[in-house]
């Protein structure tokens, strides 16, 4: 599976969602553009442009982008990848291949919001 073979899956889960997807791979524009607020961030921990420890670490440190959740995938081999993520404050990690069996219900509880209990 490639890269693009992810990007499309998530942005057609998105679409499914009602929400879209950006692309982004420059660590500072991740965090420029998690100052927006966005409901989730995926990142891809094979990802060959980031540090993503260091990524987490800076996302999770920073008042401003601390809260927003962080969905993580990865190889099933790199345990301590997986590991190193999670304490560096990542929300979910995943096998790739559950990730891509999965990535519409993983989406599905950042993405879709939550009913209003005053609308009863």
């Amino acid at each position: 599976m490639s890269d693009l073979f992810f990007s499309v899956k998530i942005i057609d889960a998105a679409k499914r969602l009602g929400s879209s997807a950006e692309f982004v791979k420059d660590p500072e524009r991740v965090l420029e553009k998690a100052r927006l607020h966005p409901p989730v961030i995926v990142l891809d921990l094979n990802c060959g442009d980031v540090d993503p420890v260091h990524l987490l670490q800076r996302l999770k440190s920073d008042p401003e982008t601390s809260k927003i959740p962080v969905v993580a995938f990865v190889s099933h081999v790199q345990t301590q990848l997986k590991q190193d993520a999670e304490r560096a404050g990542c929300d979910v990690v995943v096998a790739r291949s559950a990730f891509s069996q999965n990535l519409t219900a993983l989406l599905e509880r950042y993405l879709t919001p939550a009913p209003d209990p005053a609308a009863h």
